[in-house]
């Protein structure tokens, strides 16, 4: 079982770091890749961070357990394979890890997953975190007062999911996108599941983009499909999301509930 250090240790040769060209300590803001590895979008969401001043940390979870993208799609798109709960290990690993670099400001951490990764990031934000938990032996040495912020792109929230409404211990701003042609999950089921989140306090916007999952994702695979102007809004309202915690990190923490915010792509 690995300490968080020992993860981060293999996560961090297989991550990409994009930013400005400086060693000043920034906001940096860690994506999380979906079930089929890293995909051709998610530079795309780190070149719009370091537009406007961030650090980007690109963490690929297939490379150190030396799977290929065809061994991901037929094991953790499945579900036999790295469920939410074990990928949230390389969440809490990847918040240490990126927090202890000199060139971030570790009071200031987003987190970004799109379907398996948001997965992840729920399970480390409502989980126990006690010794040996989501696959580490300390899990509870990292601290989380410094993630302001959760983008989370059409999480799997399905039936594999099976803590989606277990209330968050950590409640920082969280910006939910719903596919609204998503085969894995109704719009109802997705915001039951925000609405939970929203419930520990957490001011949580909900965007429901009139796509498929993957609406971003520069690819066809029925009954998945590109939508190359509801992507470039996704990258704008993730920016949009960075810039609000940058400038007011106060209101991330989600200290008192906001109610429902709920926005439909046009």
């Amino acid at each position: 079982m690995d300490t968080l250090a020992a993860r981060w240790a293999r996560l961090e040769p297989h991550t990409a770091v994009v930013g400005p060209d400086d060693d000043r300590p920034r906001p940096a803001v860690i994506l999380f890749h979906g079930c089929g590895g890293l995909r051709d979008h998610l530079p795309r969401y780190a070149a719009a961070a370091k537009a406007i001043g961030w650090r980007a940390f690109i963490v690929d979870s297939y490379g150190p357990r030396g799977w290929s993208r065809t061994f991901a799609m037929a094991t953790v798109c499945t579900g036999l394979l790295l469920r939410g709960h074990e990928r949230a290990g390389d969440v809490l690993a990847a918040v240490d890890g990126v927090s202890r670099h000199r060139d971030v400001d570790p009071s200031k951490i987003a987190l970004a997953g799109w379907s398996h990764g948001g997965w992840g990031i729920m399970e480390a934000m409502s989980s126990e975190r006690r010794p040996g938990m989501l696959g580490l032996a300390n899990p509870g040495d990292v601290a989380l007062d410094g993630v302001l912020a959760t983008y989370l792109a059409y999480p799997y929230v399905g039936v594999a999911a099976l803590n989606r409404m277990r209330p968050w211990r950590h409640c920082p701003k969280t910006l939910a996108v719903i596919a609204r042609s998503d085969h894995l999950t109704s719009v109802r089921n997705a915001e039951r599941v925000h609405a939970m989140i929203r419930d520990c306090g957490a001011e949580v916007e909900t965007w429901i983009a009139d796509g498929t999952h993957s609406f971003d994702e520069p690819m066809t695979a029925p009954p998945m499909r590109y939508h190359p102007e509801l992507a470039e809004e996704a990258v704008r309202r993730f920016a949009a999301l960075l810039e609000d915690v940058a400038v007011a990190p106060q209101a991330a923490t989600g200290t008192t509930a906001t109610g429902a915010r709920i926005e439909l792509a046009t």
